[in-house]
């Protein structure tokens, strides 16, 4: 904190109500007698008595306020650390107090503020315990900051639970919220809550992650100690991808103001709290794993402020060794690149139907139904980051009418047949083949990941098809057509829903690269949408 400040406690006596008007003097200052309103309305003379013991109170005072500071800000600085039960705002001074529930929680913050400077609005401000007790304020004179207290106060009660951590919302403004929504689309390689963190703490102090799935997609909750901050983050990070042509960032401002974490883990992370337990059955951070992943994640770090986050795929060595620790056992970015795959339908499985449904989540390199169980086939991939892939979205699908099985294979490589020796066609090198999704570096294809889903997309239509023949095609497949949509700008793509997941995986594997003439070969790929 720059310079020593003496506060001064204001007491005016009304009937049995105390009003508060507190004020900040310099040292120096004359103390016989000032004016100080509370939010610009009706004047009070008080006097003042100089105390300065710096004891822990729950009453916090905050000064250097920007001047167009609002009471959210300044309420959304204590909302980490518990419940803010009261506010005054001193604006003509820049300043404002601020009470929690409890001294335990203001004892927390001034602790996590004196470590990390808060900002409002690109400026540092100052906190620290007041002299007063309590806060008592008149609220008619208070109104505005008592109805934005009021506001926080009521949603907050409501904490809603998410993947076992509480979330209290506030009826704040999106854009004046210090929580980010975060989706990762297209997560080629797999993005942690450590990743996360070394990429927005570029743009302010993060106080608390909690990452989720929902809709087969993983997001994040990020708050910072600032909305300014998030704003920042928001404006520079929003549709950058993290690695190369993969991992873009979908940012929303949430509804939430306050994140309530519960446990400190791989899922989820209060940076004010580490003293946290790490919660059931969940791995608990070793801080020696996290102060290594601190080092390595540095290959990760954000060129600048807004210069896309583009990362060689080679770095994502670091985010795919710490996916180890969120249920991602054995994959780097060189990782095993051999899947088996069991529990297949031996009488219909070949080789280039599960080429072309792998292939819709990596390059597959060789095919191997094994001659022994042909309900099992080992499938290589083209890095251990795409067998992780295929591995996430196809585990437990329907394919041919079974539940198929996927794990990583203790195998490096499939092995081809000797020259001259006939395994009936059960092994297929498909190294050079044209239908590989992923070949080119950049390719929108790295964008278009998506799980089984019972609406397909599909692309490169020629002019002279229409609705009708693409709905007898793909009803020809054994499945019925429940939904189809062109797109308006662009005939040559279109949404077709079937009934099931399992009848799309059907038709994938049966019309993608399907020849519709005028050299025009259908792509068939998940699509997330519905129509």
């Amino acid at each position: 904190m720059d310079g020593i400040v003496t506060e001064v406690a204001v007491g005016v006596k009304r009937g049995s109500d105390e009003l508060l008007s507190g004020s900040v003097l310099s040292p120096n200052s004359n103390m016989s007698g000032m004016v100080v309103t509370a939010n610009g309305n009706d004047s009070k003379k008080f006097k003042g008595e100089d105390k300065m013991d710096g004891a822990p109170s729950r009453v916090l005072h905050i000064r250097k306020l920007p001047g167009e500071v609002t009471e959210t800000e300044v309420i959304a600085l204590g909302l980490p650390f518990g419940k803010v039960t009261n506010i005054l705002m001193l604006k003509g001074k820049n300043q404002a107090f601020l009470e929690l529930a409890t001294e335990e929680a203001a004892i927390t913050m001034v602790n996590y503020y004196s470590a990390v400077t808060p900002h409002l609005r690109n400026q540092p401000i100052y906190i620290q315990y007041s002299n007063h007790k309590e806060l008592k304020t008149d609220n008619t004179l208070n109104q505005r900051a008592q109805a934005v207290l009021q506001a926080v106060t009521a949603v907050q009660t409501a904490n809603t639970p998410l993947s076992g951590t509480a979330v209290s919302e506030s009826a704040v403004t999106p854009a004046q919220s210090p929580v980010l929504r975060i989706i990762i689309d297209n997560m080629y390689y797999p993005v942690t809550l450590d990743v996360l963190h070394q990429i927005f703490s570029k743009f302010g102090a993060v106080l608390k992650i909690i990452t989720f799935t929902k809709n087969n997609q993983f997001q994040a909750l990020l708050q910072y100690g600032d909305p300014v901050n998030a704003q920042q983050a928001k404006l520079a990070l929003d549709g950058q991808n993290i690695y190369n042509a993969c991992c873009t960032l979908r940012i929303d401002f949430s509804k939430l103001v306050n994140l309530n974490v519960k446990y400190n883990n791989d899922k989820s992370r209060d940076y004010t709290r580490p003293d946290l337990p790490s919660g059931d059955g969940q791995p608990a951070l070793d801080p020696a794993i996290a102060a290594a992943f601190a080092k390595e994640t540095s290959l990760l770090a954000v060129p600048g402020a807004l210069s896309p986050l583009a990362i060689p795929n080679a770095a994502a060595a670091a985010a795919a060794a710490a996916a180890g620790r969120v249920g991602m056992p054995g994959v780097s970015a060189g990782g095993n690149t051999v899947l088996l795959v069991s529990n297949l339908n031996e009488e219909m499985v070949t080789p280039q139907s599960l080429f072309t449904l792998f292939g819709v989540y990596g390059d597959v390199q060789r095919v191997k139904i094994l001659y022994n169980k042909k309900d099992s086939a080992l499938i290589q991939m083209a890095d251990g980051n795409q067998s992780q892939l295929a591995m996430n979205h196809l585990n437990g699908q329907k394919m041919y009418g079974k539940i198929i099985r996927v794990t990583l294979s203790k195998h490096q490589t499939v092995q081809l047949p000797r020259e001259g020796l006939d395994d009936q066609g059960l092994t297929k090198d498909f190294g050079n083949s044209p239908l590989h999704r992923f070949k080119k570096p950049g390719s929108k294809n790295f964008q278009n990941i998506f799980p089984p889903s019972a609406t397909l997309h599909l692309s490169n239509i020629p002019p002279s098809v229409a609705e009708e023949d693409l709905r007898t095609l793909f009803a020809n497949t054994g499945g019925t057509v429940k939904a189809f949509k062109f797109f308006q700008r662009d005939h040559k793509m279109a949404l077709l829903q079937m009934a099931t997941v399992e009848e799309a995986i059907q038709a994938l594997i049966d019309l993608h690269n399907y020849n519709l003439g005028e050299n025009h070969h259908l792509r068939v790929s998940f699509s997330k949408s519905t129509i």
